[in-house]
């Protein structure tokens, strides 16, 4: 039961980083630990799972979809998304630089804790790290071609294979390629009204994008862990610009529900941005919330087991036999 409940609550912390675009779910996952056995979970929704019902009936299929770490899980971020969905789209219009600083030193930090897993780094591993970084801000720009289908449900199961997929990916934002596709009004909008029929068409191209992404992401992890982990740090490290605090929007373009959305930015320090938009910029109540995430982040990371404590001992022989 208590492990149960510990669940929820990491299930808790990632629905609410899934809320807030550029922030991600899977940073969340890591941080905590449980990042490695989530996938591994994901992966086994397939054909597996029929032949476990057949053997050993119900009991049987539990064990093999792991439910009892599932089941807590998924509770946690549908009660989180639903609930703070209405917390986030209040801070996000009154307190937008506290937030967006907050999310930064919890974003910053993650990286600092993945760090930890990098036991066999070579010099060739510089390379996923740039692509990671890349990688981000290629995504962004690819997002509005999802508005050329023209078809509203087929947009909205693309965008949800898509988002979900990018969820499991600490650093890149969910929420955040959903803006860039002009759906995130969209999605949050029937997520606090319950408008369930936009709900499950999303939740259809979410199905869809766990089946075969997490199936990608767990085989890279077995062969290439720490290329993989170096990566993903890339990735986090590519999304640090979208949560700076003090920013002008420089480019934009209007999505298909007339909404604004962010496409290039220029960074500022406090008094620059106090002087354009004639707002206090609040250094010091930002620079305590970037405290608090950073420090956040490191007290869960340092009682979290390390990812890598899952990593099997022959995946790790072979990276170093690769490197």
């Amino acid at each position: 039961m208590k492990r149960a409940w510990t669940i929820f609550l990491k299930g808790a912390g990632m629905g609410a980083a899934d809320a807030v675009p550029g922030v991600s779910g899977g940073t969340i996952a890591f941080i905590t630990g449980i990042y490695a056995e989530l996938i591994e979970t994901i992966k086994r929704f397939g054909p597996g799972a029929l032949s476990a019902w057949q053997q050993g009936g119900a009991r049987r299929l539990t064990t093999h979809l792991n439910l009892r770490f599932l089941l807590p899980l998924l509770a946690g971020i549908a009660i989180s998304l639903i609930s703070v969905a209405h917390l986030i789209t209040y801070l996000m219009a009154a307190q937008p630089v506290v937030l967006s600083g907050f999310f930064f030193g919890l974003v910053a930090a993650s990286a600092l804790v993945i760090r930890r897993d990098l036991s066999h780094w070579r010099l060739w591993h510089i390379l996923p790290l740039l692509l990671g970084l890349i990688s981000v801000k290629g995504l962004a720009l690819l997002m509005p071609l999802v508005g050329l289908l023209g078809n509203e449900s087929l947009m909205l199961v693309v965008a949800g294979a898509i988002a979900i997929s990018a969820m499991l990916l600490p650093g890149v934002s969910g929420s955040f390629l959903l803006l860039a596709m002009g759906l995130y009004g969209t999605v949050m909008q029937a997520i606090k009204s319950l408008d369930f029929t936009v709900i499950l068409v999303f939740g259809g191209g979410c199905a869809l994008g766990l089946f075969g992404f997490s199936r990608l992401l767990s085989w890279l992890l077995r062969r290439f862990y720490t290329a993989t982990l170096q990566f993903l740090i890339g990735m986090i490290l590519g999304a640090l610009p979208i949560l700076w605090p003090w920013q002008e929007l420089v480019s934009y373009r209007v999505g298909p529900q007339e909404q604004l959305i962010p496409m290039g930015h220029r960074f500022l320090l406090p008094h620059e941005y106090a002087q354009l938009t004639g707002d206090s910029a609040q250094p010091f109540i930002v620079l305590a919330a970037m405290l608090a995430g950073l420090i956040l982040v490191l007290m869960v990371g340092r009682k979290a087991p390390p990812e890598g404590a899952q990593e099997p001992a022959h995946v790790r022989k072979k990276d170093e036999c690769d490197a």
